[in-house]
């Protein structure tokens, strides 16, 4: 039922040879013994879990979904489910990027998000229920008390416990400062919460021994709007001082979601009747400390459609190169068989360099911002944190948006490839389309990572922390403007590194008059934005394959046909995405709505 082999050697050529980690870790105290061979150790026994033990899972597990007993509110996970879990914690992989303080492993993120991106590709829907874990471990690192941190944090570390966040309820999804749940305070110091989430990703299930909630809900006297939003621990069973676990909260789920895609998962509808929580960070301020867990889950979600695309292009590989039909309009290419493999069609090998490339661009692009998380809480010099949090929060809404985009579109390609067996359930190509739809919605869906990253992250600082990424792509250009063999790439990243600041200014200048300008043009925006990125990663990756051409290794020849794919063929989509984002508001609002 198809196959996962983990890319060690991409994932070792970006490390090593395009952010060139070991260097870096050097001037990280944290990290400053982290090498090459402890890295590319972890990654390989990682490989192994994801393809041994999570991959046989994924099609039974969305085959069989997860199930509710209404009478206890427990939910039962798909079959092989719990002791993969348990395989998971015994080898200690929740440890791996956390704070060696609280039992961790203390390994750079960049290391953690590779081995992450092995996991999604292997079974996304068993990936979420550790994954959300290490959002609410690192929002309770940052905005708990120190009795908080010593209570919760081991146990996240280890594994024994889970985390989720609770933010969404029926009438209201992104416009959070609608919600309506209430805490109550109480004299001991606790609140008495009470209303109903839906949308809880592993918000009940018996892979863990208990699950820390942490729940948005509103003060008596809480101002309205997000102004009035608090954040609260909510365990499922409460623990004791020691760490052992207590009574049973009244945090319920009453459903699970009937969903089209990550079945194995179980999306939840909870329901909270006065549980105990305890309040994280400061009355009304439970906006900015959930944002530490939900930047941490965009970046999550960005993995999530990279490992699928990862996948979804490995076995449409396979495939297209097993496949009799027809022969090459070229001539045959398998004389001695019947047809030739469909691999020698230009527009098969279209849709699998599609794949290929956003793959390998993700790749690059998402190790490149877990390595600046890395600099940002590690490294020594002030100035350097500074640039690398600027950089990452102008990125973040990208990984998100751009690569789960991608990862529709790729894991459609590839489904494309099996044409009326990508349709089929036993070839496992159409669980990953379904799986990758969801992708867009998480976290925020697309439009509103657009709507972040253009109206917030740029035009709100005047695109100081744009121009300072631009100044990285021009630096480049210049440094390579000379040599021949690089025009191909230097040329056109040149060129859209232009259009990317005199787009953004037009648009600026348009919002001053209408702010619906910026609604109008963010997705389009956002696609331009995301390509700019990807060229310049492309032509890093370009340079190196190049240079190390000549050494006949079958990888950098691979990686130069896979850049010039990506120039020629998706770049060009940035004419098109210019072109509507220019083309302003009124067409868009001019249609009074009782005329839809």
């Amino acid at each position: 039922m198809g196959q996962y082999v983990a890319p060690l050697r991409d994932m070792q050529f970006v490390l090593h040879e395009l952010l060139k980690v070991e260097d870096e870790f050097k001037q990280l105290p944290a990290h400053a013994e982290i090498d090459r061979d402890i890295i590319n150790q972890v990654l390989e026994e990682g490989g192994k879990f994801a393809s041994e033990v999570l991959f046989p899972l994924n099609h039974s597990g969305d085959r069989e979904g997860c199930h509710l007993d209404k009478e206890t509110h427990k939910v039962k996970t798909p079959a092989g489910f719990e002791a993969a879990y348990k395989q998971y914690v015994e080898a200690g992989w929740p440890a791996l990027s956390c704070d060696p303080e609280y039992g961790g492993q203390g390994l750079p993120i960049v290391v953690n998000n590779c081995f992450y991106e092995m996991l999604n590709s292997a079974n996304q829907a068993w990936t979420m229920y550790p994954g959300l874990s290490h959002g609410a471990y690192e929002c309770i690192h940052e905005h708990g008390t120190p009795e908080q941190k010593a209570l919760y944090l081991p146990k996240l570390v280890s594994g024994e416990w889970t985390g989720t966040m609770c933010l969404t309820e029926p009438h209201c999804g992104t416009d959070l400062g609608m919600l309506r749940s209430k805490a109550e305070p109480q004299a001991d110091g606790t609140y008495k919460i009470s209303g109903g989430k839906i949308f809880i990703s592993a918000g009940e299930h018996e892979m863990s021994q208990n699950i820390v909630h942490l729940v948005l809900a509103r003060l008596p006297d809480a101002p309205s709007g997000t102004k009035g939003i608090s954040l609260f621990i909510v365990p499922k069973f409460i623990p004791n001082a020691d760490g052992s676990l207590g009574k049973r909260n009244p945090i319920f789920c009453g459903a699970i979601e009937e969903k089209m895609g990550i079945h194995g998962n179980s999306t939840c509808q909870m329901n909270l009747d006065n549980a105990t929580g305890w309040l994280i960070g400061e009355p009304n301020k439970g906006l900015n400390a959930m944002f530490v867990m939900m930047n941490a889950a965009r970046l999550g979600v960005g993995m999530q459609s990279l490992g699928l695309t990862e996948v979804a292009y490995q076995n449409a590989l396979v495939y297209a190169k097993d496949r009799l039909q027809m022969r090459s309009l070229s001539g045959p290419k398998a004389p001695d068989k019947p047809a030739d493999p469909i691999i020698v069609h230009p527009d098969v090998r279209r849709m699998l360099l599609t794949a290929k490339a956003f793959a390998e661009a993700g790749r690059a692009f998402s190790s490149y911002i877990a390595l600046q998380i890395d600099r940002e809480l590690n490294h020594p010099d002030e100035l350097v944190r500074k640039d690398a949090a600027d950089e990452v929060a102008l990125l973040t809404p990208i990984i998100k948006a751009f690569l789960t985009d991608n990862g529709w579109i790729a894991t459609s390609e590839a489904m494309q490839v099996y044409g009326g067996h990508g349709f089929i359930s036993e070839w496992g190509m159409e669980q990953y389309v379904r799986d990758a739809r969801i992708n867009m919605i998480y976290e925020g869906t697309n439009t509103i990572q657009s709507l972040d990253l253009l109206g917030r992250k740029i035009l709100m600082d005047n695109g100081a922390k744009l121009r300072k990424f631009g100044d990285k792509v021009k630096a480049f250009v210049e440094a390579n403007g000379t040599d021949e063999k690089m025009s191909e790439f230097i040329t056109p990243l040149g060129d859209i590194g232009d259009k990317v600041g005199k787009l953004t200014m037009e648009i600026g200048m348009k919002a001053f008059q209408n702010p619906d300008e910026v609604g109008a043009a963010a997705v389009p925006y956002l696609r331009v934005v995301g390509h700019m990125v990807f060229a310049y990663f492309f032509a890093q990756m370009a340079k190196i394959a190049l240079e190390k051409e000549a050494s006949g290794d079958n990888f950098y020849k691979a990686k130069l046909a896979t850049a010039r794919f990506y120039f020629a063929r998706l770049l060009p989509e940035t004419a098109m995405l210019i072109r509507q984002a220019r083309s302003g508001a009124s067409n868009l609002m001019a249609l009074e709505a009782d005329l839809f």
